[in-house]
């Protein structure tokens, strides 16, 4: 386990670094994003509003397969936590739709990233935002603080899914909502198949099944649970919209 993780732990401290040091020149992405204008992953997957009046870092830092801001329903003076929230891009959008009344925060397990996110919170003048590092398995939030926990092509990269999905159920409200943008494989794709089509560190080899994803969100607790394909990056892989709803 810790292998894994300090292997995705050095992808992402290495892609915060680059865009620290190299602005537009960096995150071609290594085994994961073949260019930067490769739109499976990265900030290709926001329209223009949503990009509109973000830090040129938080875009860079974008490595994401989709957008859970348009995934998951916010309101005004809702509190809403970002698993892996990288450079901060989904915080600082979730902040906009919660408004002044409502509250952001962004888990990250990557030193580089939370000081890329910080930097990028203050510059875009983001005043209900927090950044807090620690991992998705035990997420450092009481229970039921969160309106919506929401995540973009991260739980695919923790090495136990059961445990995120039990602490996401724990942080959440009760009628609290997931809204998650994940890598996930076809049903017929065994563990060792998937590996074969890309590394844990680049999303690939650690994505669950549909039917894998469906009956974890359940073991969990939660209702409403849908996953669904939203384009295929890989022979039998697919970026996919995660919703599920914790019974009232």
């Amino acid at each position: 386990m810790s292998e894994l993780r300090e292997q995705v732990r050095e992808r992402y401290a290495r892609a915060a670094r680059e865009v620290t040091e190299n602005g537009d020149d960096c995150c071609g992405g290594g085994d994961r994003v073949t260019s930067t204008e490769d739109v499976r992953f990265g900030v290709q997957r926001y329209d223009a509003e949503s990009k509109d009046g973000l830090p040129e870092s938080a875009l860079l830092a974008s490595l994401g397969c989709g957008n859970p801001t348009a995934v998951a329903e916010l309101n005004p003076g809702e509190t809403v936590l970002d698993l892996g929230a990288g450079g901060g891009i989904d915080v600082l959008l979730s902040a906009r739709r919660v408004g002044a009344t409502g509250e952001a925060y962004g888990l990250d397990m990557t030193d580089e990233m939370l000081e890329l996110a910080r930097r990028n919170a203050e510059e875009a003048g983001a005043d209900n935002v927090e950044f807090l590092k620690g991992y998705m398995e035990e997420i450092p939030l009481p229970d039921a603080s969160v309106d919506v926990v929401i995540s973009n092509c991260v739980i695919n990269l923790s090495v136990d899914k059961s445990a995120v999905f039990a602490e996401i159920a724990r942080v959440l409200r009760p009628g609290g909502r997931v809204g998650v943008s994940d890598v996930v494989a076809d049903n017929r794709l065994s563990p060792e198949e998937r590996a074969e089509r890309g590394s844990y560190a680049g999303c690939i080899a650690g994505a669950l099944s549909f039917t894998e994803y469906e009956s974890h969100l359940e073991a969990a607790g939660f209702g409403e649970v849908e996953v669904a394909a939203t384009h295929e990056i890989g022979d039998g892989m697919h970026a996919a919209i995660v919703r599920a709803t914790k019974p009232a």
